[in-house]
């Protein structure tokens, strides 16, 4: 498939386009990929249209062709997931294209999987993404035979407060901030969501019916407060 994946729910911006190659037989050529990973954050809402539209000129694809835009939809930054959910929107609206928003932490998981365990049938993990505010979002996964299931579904905790999964990997960028307080948990795959993962990801959630129409591409927010009290972060001083 024609697709345009993007994901700005933390400080990397990750974009990647694909495009399906034309060729005969029963199995398909892989389709050709060009992608960018780089700095987000603050510089998101600048940089990520300009980027998109180089790397779709690169590919040589006009909106319209697209079979879909794929984009994490969190959780994660509450600024990298307005814009990332704002640019689908529009970008769909324009094209009259579907959109297809996928949980980053089920996006952290697939990569995980690709950079550890990319041959095997069965895997399982535990996907974590720094929440701030002394917190982290946590979700369960499960792959068999080339599908995700979710096990649990996505808290926000404590580093504390994360019961170990017997040998199940803990995977994410959370290991930097909170590793001490996660102390005899292991392995631990450091990694984030990637474009590249969602578009991995897409055929088959595509396949199983959940895209979206264009205004129906909202964020996932498991936090609704979005800031400490100044008591609240006086209290946290004293505490650490």
């Amino acid at each position: 498939m024609n697709l345009l994946a993007f994901d700005t729910s933390t400080d990397l911006m990750s974009v990647a386009v694909q495009r399906r190659v034309a060729g005969a037989g029963t199995t398909p050529p892989a389709p050709q990929i060009w992608q960018h990973t780089g700095p987000g954050g603050a510089l998101t809402s600048a940089t990520l249209i300009p980027l998109i539209q180089q790397l779709m000129a690169q590919a040589g694809l006009s909106f319209d062709q697209l079979d879909a835009l794929v984009f994490g939809c969190g959780p994660g930054s509450f600024t990298g997931l307005r814009t990332a959910c704002s640019v689908a929107q529009g970008l769909a609206f324009g094209a009259h294209i579907k959109v297809l928003p996928i949980n980053t932490l089920l996006v952290v998981a697939e990569e995980a999987r690709w950079q550890q365990a990319s041959q095997q049938a069965h895997y399982q993990v535990t996907a974590l993404l720094d929440a701030r505010m002394d917190e982290m979002y946590v979700a369960r996964y499960g792959f068999h035979h080339g599908h995700w299931t979710p096990i649990s579904p996505d808290c926000l905790m404590r580093p504390e407060a994360l019961v170990p999964e017997s040998d199940w990997p803990l995977a994410g960028n959370v290991f930097a901030a909170y590793g001490t307080r996660l102390a005899g948990l292991s392995p631990r795959i450091d990694v984030l969501p990637t474009a590249s993962a969602l578009l991995r990801l897409a055929p088959a959630l595509l396949a199983a019916g959940r895209a979206v129409p264009a205004d129906q591409a909202l964020p996932i927010y498991i936090r609704d407060k979005v800031a400490q009290t100044t008591a609240e972060r006086a209290a946290l001083k004293v505490v650490l």
